[in-house]
């Protein structure tokens, strides 16, 4: 492989080259093409992170646009904050071309719990109206939900959900049948934080539309993490966490709210002044640094230069390259499927008789890695999960692998 120069974007673009004509499928199994993306991290290779869900590592490149943008923000304070907030509205062009929206539709906020909120606390609802959600949607929106239940009376309605992986069919059948003529919104995760299960999105769309009932989707582990289009989903309402699965900054995240609809979707904060049909009513929060939302330019370029149907190739196979080898094990139960049409890069799974809060202790303490440890309320996941991100290799995928294997056969230590 040729490497042009010292510089280690110049090393990546050499990397991009020599891939051309390779199917993503061919490519996410090419070492050294994936070494140079690496490198673009600024993780610390003497710990393997499989924490990417709840935050990826950092890039760079994104890194140093903070730092850049936060040292400018500071040469003349208010002046300078207007400067940059100016090229917010570049992130916010770049964003909906690929969600696939109007720009004039994506509000950029302050995380994916935000983005969630925005339309769960806006939406107008009356007394008597019904809300659709599931036991295995994120706890913070849930809780949300929750609240509009008891100070509003509105009916928070929860489809139970078995423990997963849950087929798509089954998923479908179980929400369809919540649905009354009092539902006036369906509300599921792209991909859950559990499991990384994927819904029946698209079905749920056009039965909930024929119906009259909108659709809000919580897309923070589905951005950037596998290709899709929002006409390919057909909801109405779409969230995501940008310092997630895109790797902007901590602290970012979007939600796309049709034109159509934002005269009546209250922002969560009433804005300084308010022109209804502005997306921009959802993001006067008062005084906020544009730095770290300025940053997420960088990181969106990152990803484009990679391609998102590369990445998610990769991230599909370094979680397969794990989890074939655990799946098969005694006492291993596993919580996420492989099918690739209802996961990607998210693998939780538990093992019977072991104590995963502290099998997620040893597993950082001795062995330098770090998982989640997942307990569903409900008791329907009792686990750790594994969250890969093409910062990581196969060798340290293989690492996570060999320690797992030998903590499954001999138990952990006393």
């Amino acid at each position: 492989m040729s490497v042009a120069g010292s510089n280690i974007y110049d090393s990546i673009l050499a990397a991009e080259h020599d891939a051309a004509g390779s199917t993503p499928e061919q490519l996410a199994s090419n070492e050294d093409f994936w070494f140079f993306i690496q490198q673009a991290f600024t993780e610390d290779r003497n710990i393997i992170n499989l924490n990417n869900g709840t935050i990826q590592n950092g890039l760079r490149i994104v890194q140093d646009a903070v730092r850049r943008h936060n040292d400018f923000s500071g040469n003349a304070a208010m002046q300078s904050m207007l400067v940059l907030a100016k090229e917010i509205e570049s992130c916010r062009r770049r964003l909906a071309s690929h969600l696939g929206c109007d720009p004039e539709e994506v509000a950029i906020c302050r995380g994916g719990t935000e983005a969630g909120q925005i339309p769960i606390m806006g939406i107008e609802l009356q007394r008597g109206d019904e809300v659709v959600i599931t036991n295995q949607d994120y706890p913070r929106l849930i809780s949300s939900w929750k609240q509009r239940e008891k100070r509003e009376g509105i009916v928070v309605k929860m489809v139970p959900l078995p423990s997963p992986p849950v087929p798509l069919n089954e998923f479908y059948r179980l929400v369809e049948q919540q649905v009354t003529p009092r539902t006036r919104l369906i509300h599921v995760c792209h991909m859950t934080h559990w499991t990384g299960q994927m819904a029946p999105i698209r079905r749920i769309s056009d039965m909930a539309h024929a119906k009259g009932i909108e659709v809000l989707v919580d897309g923070a582990h589905g951005f950037m993490h596998v290709p899709f289009k929002l006409s390919d989903l057909g909801c109405d309402y779409y969230t995501a966490s940008l310092h997630k699965w895109l790797m902007a900054p901590p602290g970012n995240g979007c939600v796309r709210i049709p034109k159509n609809r934002i005269p009546n979707v209250w922002p969560l904060t009433p804005p300084w002044t308010d022109d209804p049909k502005d997306i921009r009513r959802y993001e006067d929060v008062g005084t906020r640094t544009p730095a770290n939302r300025v940053a997420i330019a960088e990181a969106i370029t990152f990803n484009e230069g990679i391609g998102i149907e590369r990445k998610s190739a990769r991230i599909r196979y370094l979680k397969e390259r794990w989890a074939n080898r655990l799946r098969a094990l005694p006492k291993v139960r596993f919580y996420s499927s492989l099918d690739p049409a209802e996961s990607c890069g998210v693998g939780t799974f538990g093992i019977e008789g072991m104590d995963m809060a502290k099998l997620t202790e040893h597993l950082l303490d001795k062995w330098g890695i770090v998982v989640s440890p997942m307990k569903h309320p409900d008791g329907l996941i009792d686990g750790i999960r594994a969250v890969v991100n093409v910062s990581l290799s196969a060798k340290e995928i293989d690492y996570f692998a060999d320690v797992m294997e030998n903590i499954i056969r001999k138990g952990l230590p006393a």
